[in-house]
């Protein structure tokens, strides 16, 4: 019996990212995976590479397991591959792995390892072993903010620790991330937080990498149950946005090859015994020649797409392992791609490296550039006018917001 016919992707949490992901595994195997509580972003929704499903309160911890035990027995005669799409539905799923494991494939470290690596304080300790460099960081805490005296120049980017709560919170002036350049902007920006919201978990003050969005690094690694790593690769955001809302997402990657970076990588997670996907964001900063590690995320993004456009399919390679139990070879992506979900107008005229914008038009006129999103096989007239018109938006968006500062440093 052919794959398609035996397994069932089913997909939690951000429909962006689910997104890429559905369409990895529609081109692999021809199979439209289960998506639960997506918000409702009309492009994404009205895609044929899925089937899309509300189920009311899923997100409520004793509601969790008992809703996704109902899918399992819905779809008993299949194999489930349960994947998140973003950190709070991760969490929820290796904070429940044992019993989810009864009915789902689960892709996933326990609980323990994960929240350690999930934990900027805690992962940044754990790396420090292996020899990964990132910012001077501190924790601040709404008992703590207004004296908190900073053992670092600015400037500084300010980061809400739980994006989970964060996003729940409406004030003036709401961004995802923030920059201050001085100690009048921080204290701005931390009475905003504190004072004029209802946000009271901890903020990550993080000294600032100068240097432009290209200066950053993203290694995506897929690690089998064997403990080995089975597909690294490199990328280098070339653009992020710079909306409040969207701020440090990535909008265009360009595959790149660094042996030493994905060396790191594969060294350090076989040697914690990670499994499933992992997503490491670095920055180079030019003052000392190093790349600081900023992040590990352990679902798939949406940028994580440029793997799979550039020839390895990273959902494949996670089906290939839990589904039929392939022997997979580790494999360095080499491939020379272009990713993006902005239109070539924005990309050519905001990416601050002239050659990046050179080897882009290069990449595109043969053919070896893809638009994740902006999907031909997937566009009915509902979903290209949506599309069409958030790509429009972007035009927008950018001349309102992008400046030569940056912040990448997220």
């Amino acid at each position: 019996m052919a794959i398609e016919h035996v397994f069932l992707p089913v997909l939690l949490g951000d429909e962006m990212n689910a997104y890429g992901m559905a369409r990895a595994f529609y081109e692999a195997y021809g199979v439209k995976p289960l998506a639960l509580n997506h918000t409702n972003m009309e492009k994404i929704q009205q895609s044929d590479l899925w089937t899309f499903r509300e189920i009311p309160r899923l997100h409520i911890e004793e509601r969790f397991v008992t809703a996704l035990k109902a899918i399992a027995e819905e779809f008993r005669d299949k194999k489930l591959l349960l994947l998140a799409c973003d950190e709070f539905y991760v969490k929820r799923i290796v904070e429940h792995k044992e019993e989810l494991a009864e009915d789902f494939l689960v892709p996933y470290v326990d609980a323990t390892l994960a929240h350690q690596l999930l934990t900027r304080e805690s992962m940044y300790e754990l790396c420090a072993q292996f020899g990964f460099q990132y910012p001077a960081t501190h924790v601040c805490t709404v008992n703590d903010y207004e004296d908190y005296n900073m053992p670092f120049d600015y400037p500084v980017v300010i980061k809400p620790m739980n994006m989970t709560k964060y996003a729940t919170c409406i004030f003036p002036g709401k961004k995802k991330v923030y920059i201050a350049y001085d100690k009048d902007e921080k204290d701005s920006i931390l009475r905003a937080i504190y004072k004029e919201s209802a946000y009271r978990d901890d903020l990550m003050i993080q000294q600032y990498i100068p240097g432009e969005d290209a200066n950053m690094r993203v290694v995506n690694a897929y690690i089998g149950q064997d403990g080995k790593a089975k597909l690294l690769a490199v990328g280098n955001p070339i653009l992020e946005e710079h909306s409040p809302e969207g701020i440090g997402r990535y909008v265009a990657i360009m595959t790149t090859y660094h042996q030493e970076l994905m060396d790191n990588v594969k060294l350090f997670l076989e040697a914690i015994q990670f499994q499933g996907f992992a997503t490491f964001d670095m920055k180079y900063d030019d003052r000392d020649g190093q790349y600081k590690l900023l992040s590990i995320e352990l679902h798939n993004e949406l940028s994580n797409y440029y793997v799979t456009a550039s020839g390895f399919n990273l959902m494949q390679y996670v089906a290939n392992d839990y589904v039929r139990g392939s022997k997979q070879q580790l494999t360095y992506v080499r491939n020379k791609h272009l990713w993006t979900i902005v239109p070539n107008g924005v990309l050519f005229k905001y990416v601050q490296n002239e050659q990046l914008v050179m080897e882009a038009k290069s990449l595109i006129r043969q053919g070896m550039a893809t638009d994740s999103i902006f999907n031909y096989k997937d566009m009915n007239a509902k979903r290209w006018l949506n599309v069409t018109l958030d790509n429009l938006s972007f035009y927008r968006s950018y001349k309102k917001y992008f400046n030569n500062k940056g912040l990448s440093n997220t």
